[in-house]
């Protein structure tokens, strides 16, 4: 039937549109820090059986295959990317990374919800108090760390330990140990924009430790993980993507051709 043909190509370019937002959500963080891309996964839908298969035909013969048409495509799931991206050097001593897995944990100061994040661009807000992002807005690693104001150097080695320098001494002293999160399906995670994650019942409960401990990662001082998206395959997703919509929407204008046929054939 011609009309559902243009309902049933219909839901193959709202899907195709899903996925084109998809794949722009990817180009555009493509230098976001900690970026872990998406991607649009697909189910077919219902189908109209107009004969089912093994049913006896005249001579009760049992066929084959059946008839059944399907009715369209749906869009089930976006689902990200976990991968490890590649770790930049950029020499600052607040900018850490994590090489293999785990999460960061800051407290929302607003919300006072524990987040989670990839992204360790950190800063030092007024108070002296290691947070992501910047001034007195940021939020605060959590356990928090303070460093003292004097603190000449800085240091976070592979294992998470905060450890600084102040005048008069010449050893290292201990201020702070960052902790990573680690869950049984990071894929769950609630993202809710400003690199932050929010634990949910798909994720589960985070499984807390120190860095290089438990199979977390390490951590990599001096480093930013960058976003995994690849351009390039991104752009052959985007053509694909694109292709698939005008076939979808040429399927629409075919089924509305059939339809004025049929209407023409009162005029004979």
């Amino acid at each position: 039937m011609s009309v559902q043909t243009l309902y049933t190509a219909a839901t193959g370019m709202e899907a195709m549109q899903t996925k084109l937002d998809v794949i722009a959500n990817n180009l555009a963080n493509i230098n976001t820090t900690g970026f872990k891309k998406d991607r649009a996964n697909f189910e077919d839908l219902l189908y109209r059986a107009e004969v089912y298969p093994g049913v006896q035909d005249a001579s009760q013969t049992p066929t084959a295959v059946g008839t059944q048409v399907g009715l369209g495509v749906r869009v089930t799931s976006t689902q990200a990317d976990q991968r490890q991206g590649t770790l930049n050097q950029t020499g600052r001593d607040l900018d850490i990374a994590i090489q293999g897995q785990g999460f960061l944990r800051v407290l929302d100061p607003a919300s006072q919800d524990v987040m989670y994040t990839r992204a360790g661009n950190l800063d030092i807000n007024t108070n002296g108090q290691l947070v992501i992002g910047s001034g007195q807005t940021g939020r605060l690693l959590d356990p928090p760390i303070t460093v003292p104001e004097d603190a000449m150097d800085l240091v976070i080695n592979p294992s998470g330990e905060v450890l600084v320098r102040v005048p008069g001494q010449t050893e290292l002293a201990l201020q702070g140990q960052i902790q990573l999160a680690q869950f049984i399906n990071p894929d769950g995670l609630l993202k809710v924009g400003e690199n932050m994650l929010l634990a949910t019942d798909a994720s589960g409960p985070e499984q807390q430790g120190n860095p290089n401990e438990e199979g977390l990662g390490q951590i990599r001082q001096g480093n930013l993980e960058a976003s995994n998206v690849e351009p390039v395959q991104e752009l052959i997703d985007l053509i694909t993507t694109q292709r698939a919509f005008e076939l979808n929407s040429q399927a629409v204008q075919a089924g509305d051709q059939i339809m004025q046929n049929i209407s023409n054939l009162r005029r004979f």
